[in-house]
């Protein structure tokens, strides 16, 4: 018999969470090799964009874990879209990741409203769509390789 609980509670959440790290570090000897490395660290990727009165035009909220950038948030102001602003906040997230935190890929979700094609033409490829996510929208699940092969 089992009692389930729908309480918000941060200290079984970590709980939790621990425990499937360490549930899926038994599995996965790729998961098991990079447990307790910097690579299982997550490091913040931030980039923001200032205009010349100092007000945020842009910015890129990411972070670095496994060997990938995993960019969360890009946003430029709606003044300044079509200048090239959005290119240099990946471009800047890209390079540190890759140079800095040692990350080979990178991925990003977008909307299909918000910037599919964008990311292709900064060499991602779509690699996943999930239809009706939110139900009337398209999410797009993007990859690209930040290191020559």
């Amino acid at each position: 018999m089992f009692r389930i609980e729908e309480e918000v509670n941060q200290d079984r959440k970590d709980l939790v969470e621990d425990r499937l790290e360490d549930s899926n570090s038994a599995r996965s000897a790729v998961l098991h090799r990079i447990r307790d490395t910097v690579a299982d660290d997550e490091r913040p990727v931030q980039a923001y964009a200032l205009d010349e009165a100092g007000e945020l035009a842009g910015g890129l909220v990411g972070y670095a874990w496994g060997h990938w950038l995993h960019v969360d948030l890009l946003w430029v102001d709606e003044r300044h879209r079509g200048a090239g602003l959005g290119t240099r906040l990946m471009a800047t997230a890209e390079r540190r990741a890759r140079d800095e935190l040692g990350c080979l890929n990178s991925r990003v979700e977008t909307w299909g409203f918000q910037a599919p094609r964008f990311y292709e033409k900064l060499g991602y490829r779509i690699v996943g769509v999930v239809e009706d996510y939110p139900p009337g929208e398209t999410d797009h699940l993007l990859v690209k390789r930040l290191t020559e092969d």
